[in-house]
């Protein structure tokens, strides 16, 4: 999955949910799910995100979305083997980044 998300230090919940299309609830609820999840909140209480966190959503996304994992499944699967996972999904995600330039190299022509 492909996130379009500016470069920043901090993304506000709104700004995740809707990179993931996903409602803000969902990552609340992960929040609370996941130990790999540590967004920092303003005085407001407010979940503040940084770039790491997003890639952390990536993966639980990835787990639990598209490959069909149970919360419980990816839990322990990111505890299992978290470097692991991290590698597959750099590459995943590189490759999917090569496809979309393919793409768009085959309708230019």
């Amino acid at each position: 999955m492909n996130i379009n998300l500016p470069d920043k230090r901090y993304y506000k919940i709104g700004e995740v949910a809707k990179a993931f299309n996903v409602n803000a609830s969902l990552i609340r609820f992960w929040d609370k799910e996941f130990d790999i999840l540590k967004p920092k909140k303003n005085n407001k209480g407010n979940r503040m995100f940084t770039p790491e966190d997003v890639k952390n959503l990536q993966m639980i996304y990835h787990l639990v979305k598209e490959r069909g994992f149970t919360l419980e499944g990816a839990r322990q699967k990111l505890k299992a083997k978290p470097d692991e996972i991290k590698d597959n999904f750099d590459i995943i995600a590189k490759l999917e980044a090569v496809k979309g330039e393919l793409i768009k190299i085959k309708n230019q022509l």
